[in-house]
């Protein structure tokens, strides 16, 4: 897992800009309005997000518009299920060990 994808979505408008284009594409401007960002910064984050892979753009005419890429966002679910699997039976284990040195003193009392 490619740790460019959790800084990419580590910045709350670039995640927010992604929860949107989860939607369905979008031109530059589209994705600007509700950040209250200028063009040029707002670029900058999707330069970003290009770069990382996980949006697209398409340029039709003058505007160029953005579009998800599912993969990463598959992948980075598909190891997040196996690190929580992991870090599920650790606690578990944890849980079992502590279960039985509570009950360990509670027979020495």
């Amino acid at each position: 897992m490619s740790p460019t994808l959790f800084s990419a979505l580590g910045h709350p408008t670039r995640f927010a800009i992604c929860e949107r284009l989860g939607k369905g594409p979008a031109s530059l401007k589209e994705l600007a309005e509700p950040f209250g960002l200028t063009l040029p910064s707002l670029l900058e984050h999707m330069r970003l997000l290009e770069r990382s892979g996980l949006v697209t753009s398409t340029k039709h005419g003058r505007t160029r518009h953005y579009s998800i890429v599912p993969e990463p966002f598959e992948r980075m679910s598909e190891w997040l299920d196996r690190q929580r699997s992991i870090w599920t039976k650790r606690l578990d284990q944890l849980d079992n060990v502590l279960h039985n040195l509570h009950n360990m003193e509670k027979d020495r009392s």
